[in-house]
């Protein structure tokens, strides 16, 4: 058993820092037809719109990757969690929490994007949310106020008819546009991203919000990444945030490059394209 635990140490530990085809995974050139988009909060919007800031895990994810191209719609702020004044709102551009500063507003600013033509359909949506509707949960009460099994009890189809402002808790938010996302990108591939751990948010707190995405993914049939458990952003309370982060919750240099290797390394065989 302490073998085995050891080999898939190691097998992990070359899988982040080895290039993508030494470490056993598709070669970069396999994913150069897939164009690729992440929405998400402020550590997936550090890495620029262009993912080609270093302290963003997307630039390290769009150099292992090797993508047809990769855009992010990320706001600094962002929630997967509405509050009964989110509307639609594609051209609000703050960093800070705010009602329309969500995961929605991401996704029609991607509809729109594709619709004139200056996006290309998608392939692989990449999610990466979920740290601020923990840390801010006080200033979103509804966000846990519904189980997984309660919002996947409704059985009625999809239930993207109902108004954004109705659709409050976690769950039913990312349940919400993961269907959004589906409805419109039908050929596409979903991936959620649980966040990080972090030095500011409690460890329960980032726990809860990954297991209700986790459980989500599970009922949608949509691959999930724990960055909380697996990631290569790790022991932030200790010796190791002066080196993954560079303020305990937005990665530095160093801990980006390790968790868009991670990420990348980890989407590659989920792909069924």
């Amino acid at each position: 058993m302490r073998n085995k635990v050891f080999a898939v140490f190691v097998r992990l530990l070359f899988s982040v820092f080895l290039p993508a085809n030494v470490a056993g995974h598709p070669a970069a050139d396999a994913h150069g037809s897939i164009n690729v988009v992440l929405l998400g909060d402020s550590n997936t919007s550090i890495g620029g719109d262009s993912c080609n800031v270093a302290t963003g895990w997307s630039k390290w994810f769009k150099e292992r990757f090797a993508p047809a191209s990769c855009i992010s719609y990320a706001r600094s702020g962002a929630t997967w969690s509405n509050t009964s004044r989110t509307v639609y709102a594609t051209a609000e551009n703050i960093s800070v929490l705010g009602d329309n500063n969500v995961i929605y507003n991401q996704i029609n600013r991607l509809v729109e994007a594709c619709r004139k033509g200056v996006q290309p359909v998608p392939q692989l949506i990449v999610i990466s949310a979920g740290t601020n509707d923990a840390w801010f949960h006080g200033k979103r009460p509804g966000v846990f106020g519904k189980s997984v099994a309660d919002v996947f009890a409704v059985s009625t189809g999809y239930i993207t008819g109902r108004k954004v402002s109705s659709v409050l808790s976690l769950a039913e938010s990312v349940r919400y546009g993961c269907e959004l996302l589906i409805e419109a990108f039908p050929d596409a591939q979903i991936v959620m991203l649980t966040p990080i751990q972090s030095a500011k948010v409690p460890a329960d707190m980032i726990r809860k919000a990954g297991d209700v995405i986790e459980e989500c993914g599970r009922m949608m049939g949509i691959n999930v990444i724990r960055q909380d458990y697996g990631g290569a952003v790790y022991g932030v309370r200790g010796t190791n945030v002066r080196r993954t982060t560079g303020d305990g919750v937005h990665t530095s240099e160093y801990g980006a490059r390790r968790n868009g290797y991670y990420i990348a390394n980890m989407i590659a065989p989920m792909l069924h394209f």
